[in-house]
Protein backbone atom coordinates (compact mmCIF):
# COMPACT_ATOMS: atom_id res chain seq x y z
CA UNK A 1 0.00 0.00 0.00
CA UNK A 2 1.27 3.78 -0.42
CA UNK A 3 2.93 5.80 2.02
CA UNK A 4 2.52 9.63 2.51
CA UNK A 5 5.13 11.56 3.96
CA UNK A 6 3.30 13.03 7.24
CA UNK A 7 2.87 15.96 9.21
CA UNK A 8 1.75 15.98 13.01
CA UNK A 9 -0.17 18.70 14.39
CA UNK A 10 -0.70 18.89 17.97
CA UNK A 11 -4.07 20.54 19.33
CA UNK A 12 -3.89 23.25 22.16
CA UNK A 13 -7.28 24.28 21.20
CA UNK A 14 -6.52 27.12 18.45
CA UNK A 15 -9.14 28.35 16.82
CA UNK A 16 -7.15 27.94 13.78
CA UNK A 17 -5.95 24.13 14.10
CA UNK A 18 -8.07 22.68 11.81
CA UNK A 19 -6.62 25.43 9.25
CA UNK A 20 -2.89 24.70 10.11
CA UNK A 21 -3.61 20.98 8.86
CA UNK A 22 -5.65 22.09 6.01
CA UNK A 23 -2.86 23.90 4.87
CA UNK A 24 -0.44 21.63 5.53
CA UNK A 25 -2.53 19.52 2.75
CA UNK A 26 -2.83 22.08 0.35
CA UNK A 27 1.44 21.60 0.13
CA UNK A 28 0.00 17.81 -0.51
CA UNK A 29 1.27 16.64 2.14
CA UNK A 30 -0.70 14.37 4.70
CA UNK A 31 -1.93 16.26 7.90
CA UNK A 32 -3.50 15.00 10.87
CA UNK A 33 -4.45 16.27 14.51
CA UNK A 34 -3.74 15.06 17.25
CA UNK A 35 -4.90 16.49 21.28
CA UNK A 36 -1.48 18.02 22.78
CA UNK A 37 -1.45 15.03 25.34
CA UNK A 38 -1.53 12.23 22.81
CA UNK A 39 0.88 9.70 24.55
CA UNK A 40 4.19 9.65 23.27
CA UNK A 41 4.32 5.63 21.79
CA UNK A 42 0.90 6.94 19.83
CA UNK A 43 3.41 10.40 18.09
CA UNK A 44 6.11 8.02 17.76
CA UNK A 45 3.84 5.63 15.50
CA UNK A 46 2.48 7.77 13.40
CA UNK A 47 6.17 8.56 12.35
CA UNK A 48 5.48 12.17 11.44
CA UNK A 49 8.60 13.68 9.46
CA UNK A 50 7.60 16.97 11.47
CA UNK A 51 5.15 18.36 14.21
CA UNK A 52 3.76 21.30 14.42
CA UNK A 53 2.54 22.47 18.38
CA UNK A 54 -0.82 25.15 17.35
CA UNK A 55 -1.53 28.00 19.42
CA UNK A 56 -4.37 27.87 22.08
CA UNK A 57 -6.06 30.37 24.64
CA UNK A 58 -3.67 29.59 27.89
CA UNK A 59 -1.17 31.11 29.01
CA UNK A 60 1.93 29.26 29.77
CA UNK A 61 2.22 29.89 33.35
CA UNK A 62 -1.18 29.04 34.30
CA UNK A 63 -1.73 26.39 36.64
CA UNK A 64 -3.73 24.07 34.24
CA UNK A 65 -1.77 25.56 30.62
CA UNK A 66 -1.57 22.41 28.56
CA UNK A 67 2.11 20.84 28.42
CA UNK A 68 2.86 18.19 26.08
CA UNK A 69 5.63 15.50 26.81
CA UNK A 70 8.97 16.86 26.97
CA UNK A 71 9.99 13.67 24.69
CA UNK A 72 8.97 15.32 21.35
CA UNK A 73 12.09 17.18 21.42
CA UNK A 74 13.87 13.39 21.42
CA UNK A 75 12.18 12.42 18.36
CA UNK A 76 14.20 13.77 16.08
CA UNK A 77 11.97 15.54 13.52
CA UNK A 78 11.71 19.35 13.04
CA UNK A 79 9.10 21.33 15.02
CA UNK A 80 7.08 24.41 14.19
CA UNK A 81 5.54 26.00 17.30
CA UNK A 82 2.55 28.37 16.26
CA UNK A 83 1.83 31.35 19.07
CA UNK A 84 1.07 29.31 22.58
CA UNK A 85 2.95 26.53 20.92
CA UNK A 86 5.91 28.57 21.14
CA UNK A 87 5.74 29.92 24.15
CA UNK A 88 5.81 26.10 25.18
CA UNK A 89 8.81 25.38 23.42
CA UNK A 90 10.48 27.81 25.45
CA UNK A 91 8.94 27.32 28.49
CA UNK A 92 9.78 23.27 28.06
CA UNK A 93 13.42 23.93 27.21
CA UNK A 94 14.25 26.80 30.03
CA UNK A 95 13.62 30.10 28.83
CA UNK A 96 11.03 32.29 30.33
CA UNK A 97 7.49 33.88 28.67
CA UNK A 98 6.22 36.94 30.10
CA UNK A 99 2.22 38.57 30.14
CA UNK A 100 3.30 41.40 27.36
CA UNK A 101 3.17 44.80 28.46
CA UNK A 102 1.24 45.51 25.23
CA UNK A 103 -1.37 42.88 23.66
CA UNK A 104 -0.69 42.32 20.02
CA UNK A 105 -3.91 41.69 17.88
CA UNK A 106 -3.92 42.23 14.03
CA UNK A 107 -1.99 42.87 11.27
CA UNK A 108 2.29 43.25 12.05
CA UNK A 109 5.19 44.22 9.65
CA UNK A 110 7.50 41.30 9.67
CA UNK A 111 11.06 42.72 9.91
CA UNK A 112 13.44 39.62 9.23
CA UNK A 113 17.06 39.09 10.90
CA UNK A 114 17.67 35.34 9.01
CA UNK A 115 16.47 35.27 5.42
CA UNK A 116 17.43 31.67 5.36
CA UNK A 117 15.69 28.56 6.29
CA UNK A 118 11.56 28.91 7.72
CA UNK A 119 11.48 32.62 6.58
CA UNK A 120 13.04 31.77 3.45
CA UNK A 121 12.17 34.24 0.20
CA UNK A 122 9.70 36.50 2.75
CA UNK A 123 9.41 40.45 1.50
CA UNK A 124 11.34 42.38 4.59
CA UNK A 125 8.27 44.40 6.11
CA UNK A 126 6.07 41.14 5.05
CA UNK A 127 2.88 41.70 6.84
CA UNK A 128 1.34 38.64 9.47
CA UNK A 129 -1.31 38.38 11.80
CA UNK A 130 -0.74 38.36 15.61
CA UNK A 131 -2.89 36.71 18.65
CA UNK A 132 -1.30 37.20 21.60
CA UNK A 133 -1.16 38.71 24.97
CA UNK A 134 1.89 36.37 26.15
CA UNK A 135 5.18 36.85 24.85
CA UNK A 136 9.08 35.49 24.76
CA UNK A 137 11.14 37.11 27.26
CA UNK A 138 14.27 34.85 27.33
CA UNK A 139 15.55 32.38 25.03
CA UNK A 140 16.53 29.23 25.51
CA UNK A 141 19.79 28.75 26.05
CA UNK A 142 22.21 26.19 23.33
CA UNK A 143 21.53 27.53 20.00
CA UNK A 144 18.58 29.63 20.06
CA UNK A 145 18.47 33.05 17.86
CA UNK A 146 15.88 35.79 16.98
CA UNK A 147 14.80 35.61 13.27
CA UNK A 148 12.42 38.19 13.09
CA UNK A 149 10.53 40.76 15.32
CA UNK A 150 8.11 43.51 14.62
CA UNK A 151 7.43 46.61 16.99
CA UNK A 152 5.88 45.23 19.68
CA UNK A 153 7.51 41.33 19.46
CA UNK A 154 11.70 41.27 20.13
CA UNK A 155 11.04 37.28 19.05
CA UNK A 156 8.43 37.22 16.32
CA UNK A 157 10.42 34.46 15.22
CA UNK A 158 12.99 32.18 16.82
CA UNK A 159 15.34 29.07 15.42
CA UNK A 160 17.26 25.99 16.42
CA UNK A 161 18.96 24.87 13.31
CA UNK A 162 20.73 22.38 15.15
CA UNK A 163 17.89 20.90 16.75
CA UNK A 164 15.70 21.71 14.00
CA UNK A 165 13.20 23.71 16.18
CA UNK A 166 11.29 26.46 15.28
CA UNK A 167 8.55 28.85 16.32
CA UNK A 168 6.30 31.72 15.49
CA UNK A 169 4.71 34.48 17.06
CA UNK A 170 1.94 34.89 14.69
CA UNK A 171 -0.49 32.34 12.68
CA UNK A 172 1.34 31.98 9.44
CA UNK A 173 -1.69 29.70 8.53
CA UNK A 174 -4.17 32.58 8.16
CA UNK A 175 -4.85 34.56 5.13
CA UNK A 176 -3.82 37.36 6.93
CA UNK A 177 -0.60 36.33 6.97
CA UNK A 178 0.38 37.28 3.61
CA UNK A 179 3.63 35.08 3.06
CA UNK A 180 2.43 32.33 5.58
CA UNK A 181 2.23 29.75 2.67
CA UNK A 182 5.96 30.10 1.82
CA UNK A 183 6.41 29.82 5.75
CA UNK A 184 4.73 26.52 5.63
CA UNK A 185 6.31 25.34 2.30
CA UNK A 186 9.84 26.21 4.04
CA UNK A 187 8.95 24.45 6.90
CA UNK A 188 7.06 21.15 5.04
CA UNK A 189 8.97 21.24 2.24
CA UNK A 190 12.59 22.88 2.95
CA UNK A 191 13.06 21.73 6.56
CA UNK A 192 10.95 18.38 7.14
CA UNK A 193 12.09 17.27 3.54
CA UNK A 194 8.27 16.12 2.88
CA UNK A 195 7.55 14.91 -1.13
CA UNK A 196 4.54 16.35 -2.26
CA UNK A 197 2.59 12.92 -2.47
CA UNK A 198 -0.44 13.33 -0.58
CA UNK A 199 -3.22 14.12 -4.11
CA UNK A 200 -6.51 12.67 -4.22
CA UNK A 201 -5.72 10.00 -7.03
CA UNK A 202 -3.37 8.27 -4.80
CA UNK A 203 -5.72 8.48 -2.13
CA UNK A 204 -8.42 6.84 -4.19
CA UNK A 205 -5.68 4.33 -4.21
CA UNK A 206 -4.85 4.05 -1.04
CA UNK A 207 -8.08 3.61 0.00
CA UNK A 208 -9.84 0.80 -2.65
CA UNK A 209 -7.15 -1.29 -1.36
CA UNK A 210 -7.64 -0.75 2.21
CA UNK A 211 -11.14 -1.33 1.85
CA UNK A 212 -10.65 -4.84 -0.01
CA UNK A 213 -7.97 -5.73 2.83
CA UNK A 214 -10.60 -4.57 5.65
CA UNK A 215 -13.47 -6.18 4.03
CA UNK A 216 -12.08 -9.40 2.28
CA UNK A 217 -15.26 -11.03 1.08
CA UNK A 218 -17.93 -9.70 3.38
CA UNK A 219 -20.63 -7.53 2.55
CA UNK A 220 -20.63 -4.03 3.21
CA UNK A 221 -24.19 -1.85 3.43
CA UNK A 222 -24.30 2.30 3.06
CA UNK A 223 -27.39 4.71 4.07
CA UNK A 224 -27.14 6.59 1.12
CA UNK A 225 -28.70 10.22 0.56
CA UNK A 226 -27.65 11.37 -2.49
CA UNK A 227 -25.36 14.38 -0.36
CA UNK A 228 -22.00 14.46 -1.32
CA UNK A 229 -20.32 12.49 1.73
CA UNK A 230 -22.49 9.31 1.63
CA UNK A 231 -22.37 9.57 -2.78
CA UNK A 232 -18.79 9.91 -2.47
CA UNK A 233 -17.99 7.56 0.12
CA UNK A 234 -20.51 4.67 -1.87
CA UNK A 235 -18.57 4.95 -5.12
CA UNK A 236 -15.33 4.55 -3.50
CA UNK A 237 -16.12 1.56 -1.69
CA UNK A 238 -17.70 0.38 -5.07
CA UNK A 239 -15.03 0.66 -6.74
CA UNK A 240 -13.43 -1.37 -4.27
CA UNK A 241 -15.80 -4.18 -3.82
CA UNK A 242 -18.78 -3.92 -6.17
CA UNK A 243 -21.76 -5.80 -5.68
CA UNK A 244 -21.42 -6.63 -2.47
CA UNK A 245 -21.98 -3.15 -1.60
CA UNK A 246 -25.54 -2.74 -0.70
CA UNK A 247 -26.77 0.94 -0.43
CA UNK A 248 -30.40 1.97 1.30
CA UNK A 249 -31.68 5.11 0.42
CA UNK A 250 -34.93 6.10 2.66
CA UNK A 251 -37.77 8.41 1.18
CA UNK A 252 -38.80 9.97 4.62
CA UNK A 253 -41.26 12.63 2.74
CA UNK A 254 -38.60 15.11 3.69
CA UNK A 255 -36.81 15.58 0.58
CA UNK A 256 -36.21 18.07 -1.62
CA UNK A 257 -37.85 18.05 -4.99
CA UNK A 258 -37.33 15.17 -7.42
CA UNK A 259 -34.81 13.64 -5.10
CA UNK A 260 -35.67 10.50 -4.89
CA UNK A 261 -36.27 9.88 -8.56
CA UNK A 262 -32.42 11.69 -8.99
CA UNK A 263 -30.73 9.30 -6.36
CA UNK A 264 -32.40 6.44 -8.88
CA UNK A 265 -30.97 7.90 -11.75
CA UNK A 266 -27.66 8.36 -10.95
CA UNK A 267 -26.90 5.31 -8.61
CA UNK A 268 -29.19 2.83 -10.06
CA UNK A 269 -29.38 3.34 -13.46
CA UNK A 270 -25.85 5.20 -14.10
CA UNK A 271 -23.66 3.31 -11.80
CA UNK A 272 -25.36 -0.01 -11.37
CA UNK A 273 -24.99 -0.41 -7.39
CA UNK A 274 -27.22 -2.21 -5.27
CA UNK A 275 -29.78 -0.04 -4.43
CA UNK A 276 -32.74 -0.23 -1.91
CA UNK A 277 -35.28 2.38 -2.07
CA UNK A 278 -37.31 2.23 1.00
CA UNK A 279 -40.42 4.49 0.86
CA UNK A 280 -41.30 5.78 4.27
CA UNK A 281 -43.01 8.95 3.66
CA UNK A 282 -46.44 8.00 6.24
CA UNK A 283 -44.79 6.12 8.37
CA UNK A 284 -41.93 9.60 9.36
CA UNK A 285 -44.74 12.04 8.63
CA UNK A 286 -47.18 9.63 11.65
CA UNK A 287 -44.02 9.39 13.91
CA UNK A 288 -44.16 13.20 13.62
CA UNK A 289 -47.34 14.20 13.70
CA UNK A 290 -47.93 17.00 16.17
CA UNK A 291 -44.62 17.64 17.13
CA UNK A 292 -43.23 21.57 16.66
CA UNK A 293 -40.27 21.34 18.70
CA UNK A 294 -37.29 21.09 16.27
CA UNK A 295 -34.99 18.65 18.90
CA UNK A 296 -38.09 16.64 19.02
CA UNK A 297 -38.42 16.52 15.54
CA UNK A 298 -34.34 16.05 15.03
CA UNK A 299 -34.71 12.66 17.40
CA UNK A 300 -37.67 11.19 16.00
CA UNK A 301 -36.45 11.59 12.45
CA UNK A 302 -32.89 10.21 13.75
CA UNK A 303 -35.16 6.99 15.61
CA UNK A 304 -37.12 5.91 12.72
CA UNK A 305 -34.60 6.59 10.70
CA UNK A 306 -32.16 3.98 12.07
CA UNK A 307 -35.19 1.72 12.70
CA UNK A 308 -35.75 1.73 9.09
CA UNK A 309 -32.55 1.29 8.22
CA UNK A 310 -31.71 -1.77 10.60
CA UNK A 311 -34.98 -3.85 9.17
CA UNK A 312 -34.12 -3.22 5.52
CA UNK A 313 -30.59 -4.47 6.38
CA UNK A 314 -31.69 -7.48 8.07
CA UNK A 315 -33.40 -8.27 4.77
CA UNK A 316 -30.35 -8.40 3.43
CA UNK A 317 -28.91 -11.21 5.51
CA UNK A 318 -24.98 -11.88 6.44
CA UNK A 319 -23.71 -8.44 6.69
CA UNK A 320 -20.38 -7.53 8.14
CA UNK A 321 -19.65 -3.80 7.60
CA UNK A 322 -21.73 -0.43 7.75
CA UNK A 323 -20.50 2.39 5.38
CA UNK A 324 -20.14 6.20 7.17
CA UNK A 325 -19.49 9.13 5.28
CA UNK A 326 -17.74 10.59 8.62
CA UNK A 327 -15.76 13.53 7.42
CA UNK A 328 -12.33 14.52 9.14
CA UNK A 329 -13.66 18.19 11.13
CA UNK A 330 -16.38 15.20 12.86
CA UNK A 331 -12.96 13.29 14.13
CA UNK A 332 -11.10 16.46 14.98
CA UNK A 333 -13.98 17.52 17.15
CA UNK A 334 -13.98 14.20 19.16
CA UNK A 335 -10.71 14.06 19.97
CA UNK A 336 -10.44 17.80 20.91
CA UNK A 337 -8.59 18.11 23.84
CA UNK A 338 -11.21 20.28 25.09
CA UNK A 339 -14.50 17.66 24.35
CA UNK A 340 -16.73 17.78 22.43
CA UNK A 341 -18.67 21.38 21.99
CA UNK A 342 -21.66 22.01 23.92
CA UNK A 343 -24.84 20.65 22.14
CA UNK A 344 -26.69 23.54 20.34
CA UNK A 345 -28.51 20.70 17.84
CA UNK A 346 -28.76 17.20 17.85
CA UNK A 347 -27.17 16.25 14.34
CA UNK A 348 -28.99 13.55 12.23
CA UNK A 349 -26.40 10.97 11.47
CA UNK A 350 -26.57 6.76 11.56
CA UNK A 351 -23.50 7.08 14.75
CA UNK A 352 -26.22 4.46 16.63
CA UNK A 353 -26.08 1.90 13.98
CA UNK A 354 -23.09 0.02 14.78
CA UNK A 355 -24.15 -0.85 18.14
CA UNK A 356 -27.49 -1.77 17.62
CA UNK A 357 -26.58 -3.59 14.47
CA UNK A 358 -23.01 -4.98 15.65
CA UNK A 359 -21.36 -3.62 12.26
CA UNK A 360 -17.98 -2.79 11.71
CA UNK A 361 -17.42 0.83 10.90
CA UNK A 362 -16.09 1.60 7.19
CA UNK A 363 -15.43 5.11 7.17
CA UNK A 364 -13.25 5.50 4.06
CA UNK A 365 -13.31 10.24 4.04
CA UNK A 366 -12.79 10.67 8.22
CA UNK A 367 -9.68 11.83 6.99
CA UNK A 368 -10.97 14.69 4.81
CA UNK A 369 -12.12 17.85 4.80
CA UNK A 370 -15.21 18.89 2.82
CA UNK A 371 -13.49 20.06 -0.32
CA UNK A 372 -10.92 17.10 -0.29
CA UNK A 373 -14.49 14.94 -0.46
CA UNK A 374 -15.48 17.25 -3.40
CA UNK A 375 -11.99 16.72 -5.27
CA UNK A 376 -12.36 12.66 -4.70
CA UNK A 377 -15.90 12.59 -5.80
CA UNK A 378 -14.28 14.67 -8.95
CA UNK A 379 -11.90 12.09 -9.17
CA UNK A 380 -14.45 9.45 -9.18
CA UNK A 381 -16.38 10.73 -11.70
CA UNK A 382 -19.47 11.67 -10.08
CA UNK A 383 -21.43 14.46 -11.81
CA UNK A 384 -21.30 18.09 -10.53
CA UNK A 385 -24.58 18.46 -9.15
CA UNK A 386 -23.67 15.88 -6.76
CA UNK A 387 -19.91 17.26 -5.77
CA UNK A 388 -20.64 20.66 -5.72
CA UNK A 389 -23.92 20.00 -4.22
CA UNK A 390 -24.48 22.86 -1.01
CA UNK A 391 -25.42 20.81 2.78
CA UNK A 392 -28.55 19.77 3.18
CA UNK A 393 -29.54 18.75 7.04
CA UNK A 394 -29.93 15.29 7.95
CA UNK A 395 -33.54 16.20 9.13
CA UNK A 396 -34.37 17.53 5.88
CA UNK A 397 -37.19 19.82 5.49
CA UNK A 398 -38.75 19.20 9.10
CA UNK A 399 -36.10 21.50 10.16
CA UNK A 400 -37.13 24.23 7.48
CA UNK A 401 -40.99 23.81 7.94
CA UNK A 402 -41.70 25.70 11.11
CA UNK A 403 -44.46 24.27 13.18
CA UNK A 404 -46.13 21.15 12.85
CA UNK A 405 -45.54 19.19 9.56
CA UNK A 406 -47.83 17.95 7.13
CA UNK A 407 -47.58 16.92 3.84
CA UNK A 408 -49.31 19.87 2.24
CA UNK A 409 -47.09 22.13 4.11
CA UNK A 410 -44.02 20.45 3.21
CA UNK A 411 -45.36 20.38 -0.69
CA UNK A 412 -45.37 24.09 -0.34
CA UNK A 413 -42.00 24.35 1.11
CA UNK A 414 -40.67 21.95 -1.62
CA UNK A 415 -42.03 24.28 -4.31
CA UNK A 416 -40.25 27.55 -3.21
CA UNK A 417 -37.30 25.44 -2.58
CA UNK A 418 -36.57 24.27 -5.42
CA UNK A 419 -37.15 27.61 -7.15
CA UNK A 420 -34.75 29.07 -4.93
CA UNK A 421 -32.12 26.46 -5.72
CA UNK A 422 -33.11 27.31 -9.68
CA UNK A 423 -32.20 30.64 -9.53
CA UNK A 424 -29.44 30.65 -7.54
CA UNK A 425 -27.68 28.11 -10.43
CA UNK A 426 -29.26 30.73 -13.33
CA UNK A 427 -27.44 33.49 -11.51
CA UNK A 428 -24.12 31.57 -11.90
CA UNK A 429 -24.01 31.79 -7.80
CA UNK A 430 -24.60 27.95 -6.52
CA UNK A 431 -20.98 27.21 -6.22
CA UNK A 432 -19.76 30.71 -4.52
CA UNK A 433 -23.02 30.38 -1.87
CA UNK A 434 -22.16 27.75 0.84
CA UNK A 435 -25.98 27.13 1.40
CA UNK A 436 -29.06 28.40 -0.06
CA UNK A 437 -32.67 27.06 0.65
CA UNK A 438 -36.54 28.51 1.66
CA UNK A 439 -38.51 28.26 5.05
CA UNK A 440 -42.03 27.94 5.90
CA UNK A 441 -43.09 30.10 8.33
CA UNK A 442 -46.11 28.82 10.51
CA UNK A 443 -47.59 32.20 9.99
CA UNK A 444 -50.26 33.70 7.48
CA UNK A 445 -50.18 37.09 6.11
CA UNK A 446 -52.52 39.14 4.18
CA UNK A 447 -51.52 40.13 0.77
CA UNK A 448 -53.67 41.06 -2.38
CA UNK A 449 -53.72 39.11 -5.48
CA UNK A 450 -55.93 40.52 -8.58
CA UNK A 451 -58.63 42.17 -6.84
CA UNK A 452 -58.60 39.57 -3.98
CA UNK A 453 -57.59 39.69 -0.70
CA UNK A 454 -55.46 36.68 0.45
CA UNK A 455 -54.62 35.11 3.38
CA UNK A 456 -51.33 32.97 3.01
CA UNK A 457 -48.16 32.11 3.94
CA UNK A 458 -44.50 33.60 4.25
CA UNK A 459 -41.20 31.60 2.72
CA UNK A 460 -38.18 32.87 4.36
CA UNK A 461 -34.96 32.24 2.18
CA UNK A 462 -31.59 32.07 3.81
CA UNK A 463 -28.08 32.37 1.79
CA UNK A 464 -24.84 32.13 3.46
CA UNK A 465 -21.66 32.11 2.84
CA UNK A 466 -19.16 30.40 5.13
CA UNK A 467 -15.79 28.03 4.83
CA UNK A 468 -16.86 25.33 7.10
CA UNK A 469 -20.15 25.86 9.03
CA UNK A 470 -18.60 26.58 12.02
CA UNK A 471 -19.31 30.46 11.20
CA UNK A 472 -21.48 31.91 8.56
CA UNK A 473 -22.29 35.30 7.11
CA UNK A 474 -25.51 36.07 4.95
CA UNK A 475 -24.91 35.50 1.24
CA UNK A 476 -25.38 39.58 -0.58
CA UNK A 477 -27.49 37.94 -2.81
CA UNK A 478 -28.31 40.46 -6.25
CA UNK A 479 -31.94 42.01 -5.86
CA UNK A 480 -32.49 41.50 -9.27
CA UNK A 481 -32.38 37.83 -8.07
CA UNK A 482 -33.61 38.40 -5.24
CA UNK A 483 -36.59 39.60 -7.17
CA UNK A 484 -36.94 36.84 -9.51
CA UNK A 485 -37.30 34.21 -6.74
CA UNK A 486 -39.77 36.45 -4.49
CA UNK A 487 -41.98 37.08 -7.97
CA UNK A 488 -42.01 33.05 -9.17
CA UNK A 489 -42.40 31.59 -5.36
CA UNK A 490 -45.65 34.03 -5.37
CA UNK A 491 -46.79 33.54 -8.70
CA UNK A 492 -46.24 29.71 -8.74
CA UNK A 493 -46.28 28.53 -5.27
CA UNK A 494 -50.30 28.27 -4.56
CA UNK A 495 -50.25 28.87 -0.53
CA UNK A 496 -47.33 31.77 -0.47
CA UNK A 497 -48.63 35.42 -0.57
CA UNK A 498 -45.44 36.78 0.93
CA UNK A 499 -41.00 36.16 0.68
CA UNK A 500 -38.73 37.36 3.04
CA UNK A 501 -34.71 37.31 3.03
CA UNK A 502 -33.13 36.65 6.40
CA UNK A 503 -30.51 38.71 6.81
CA UNK A 504 -29.00 37.08 10.00
CA UNK A 505 -24.97 36.03 10.49
CA UNK A 506 -24.14 33.13 12.41
CA UNK A 507 -23.49 33.59 15.49
CA UNK A 508 -25.90 34.48 16.45
CA UNK A 509 -28.08 32.77 14.54
CA UNK A 510 -27.57 29.08 13.43
CA UNK A 511 -27.63 28.09 9.69
CA UNK A 512 -30.99 26.42 10.03
CA UNK A 513 -33.95 28.09 11.18
CA UNK A 514 -34.50 24.99 14.19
Amino acid sequence: MLEYDKILVLDFGSQYTQLIARRIRERKVYSEIFPYNAPIEKIRGFKPKGIVLSGGPASIYEKDAPIVDKSIFDLGVPILGICYGMQLIVHLLGGEVERAQKREYGRAALNIDNHAGLLSGLSEGSVVWMSHGDSVKVLPAGGFTSIARTSNSTHAAIADDNRMLYALQFHPEVAHTQEGDKILDNFVHGICKCSAAWQMSSFIEYEVEAVRQKVGSGNVVCALSGGVDSSVAAILIHKAIGQRLHCIFVDNGLLRKNEKAKVIETFKKHYNLNLIVVDAEKRFLERLKGITDPEQKRKIIGREFIAVFEEEAKKLGAVEYLVQGTLYPDVIESVSFKGPSATIKSHHNVGGLPEVMNLKLIEPLRELFKDEVREIGVELGLPDEICYRQPFPGPGLAIRCIGELSADRLKILREADAIVIEEIKNAGLYREIWQSFAVLLPLRTVGVMGDERTYDYTIAMRAVNSVDGMTADWARVPYEVLSIISNRIINEVKGVNRVVFDITSKPPGTIEWE
